[in-house]
């Protein structure tokens, strides 16, 4: 939550027009963009139905895949908290979205940016070792950029603020698994898991947790700090 918080905070006058949750999932953020935004329409947005089911707070929902989503009327801001990574090709989507914004409108993105961190790279690394014949990321790009490419990109179209921060996560014990597997297990190594066998898995998660272990070393309570970097950048058009 601090996360974007902080990308709220970072978010200056408004012109008139909707505020959009873009990815809202559950509507974790609809309170404080609604006391931030007070009497403005509030719309939050995301692909799942299951998500959308459960967000309240907001003035209206829209089930839409990002990808094609096209706003009814020029929002004000288009606020984006940690889901613009799952999408390819930010050089043409992030100044598709700035285009709809109102005049003055703002657009607000903050993603993970961990990918080339060893929690991350492990699973990569790990996969292709044990696995050659269905993982190979030799080719492997970070779905997220540095903040100086945002900037760069971003520039042309407005007044652009960008940054990066580590936060320092502490993780709590966790029975029988390092705290950083239990971490990522939903997220990043989410997509490895759907192509072993239980054999297999249990082979991989073994060796994903001495490689952990040695990266992040439990503390004596057997929990663990974890740095995480997050990218931000706010575009004034």
């Amino acid at each position: 939550m601090r996360p974007a918080l902080d990308l709220l905070n970072a978010v200056a006058d408004l012109p008139q027009g909707p505020v959009v949750d873009l990815g809202c999932g559950d509507g974790a953020l609809a309170q404080a963009l609604a006391a931030r935004f007070v009497g403005r329409d509030l719309v939050g947005v995301d692909a799942s139905p299951a998500m959308l089911a459960r967000a309240e707070g907001y003035t209206r929902l829209e089930q839409a895949d990002i990808a094609h989503w096209k706003p009814a009327m020029p929002p004000a801001l288009i606020f984006s908290n940690a889901a613009l990574h799952w999408l390819p090709d930010h050089a043409a989507l992030l100044p598709r979205l700035a285009g709809y914004l109102a005049p003055a409108g703002v657009l607000a993105v903050q993603m993970p940016r961990q990918f080339l961190s060893p929690s991350h790279r492990f699973l990569r690394d790990i996969a292709a070792s044990m696995f050659p014949d269905r993982f190979d990321f030799a080719s492997y790009h970070p779905p997220v950029a540095p903040a100086v490419d945002y900037h760069a990109l971003l520039s042309p179209l407005g007044t652009v603020d960008a940054w990066e921060t580590d936060y320092v996560q502490r993780l709590e014990p966790t029975e029988g698994i390092h705290p950083v597997r239990a971490f990522t297990a939903s997220t990043a190594m989410r997509p490895i898991v759907e192509k072993l066998t239980e054999v297999e898995l249990a082979a991989f998660q073994s060796a994903y947790d001495q490689a952990l272990t040695a990266a992040y070393p439990l503390r004596p309570d057997g929990s663990v700090l974890f740095p995480f970097r997050r990218i931000f950048f706010t575009l004034k058009v």
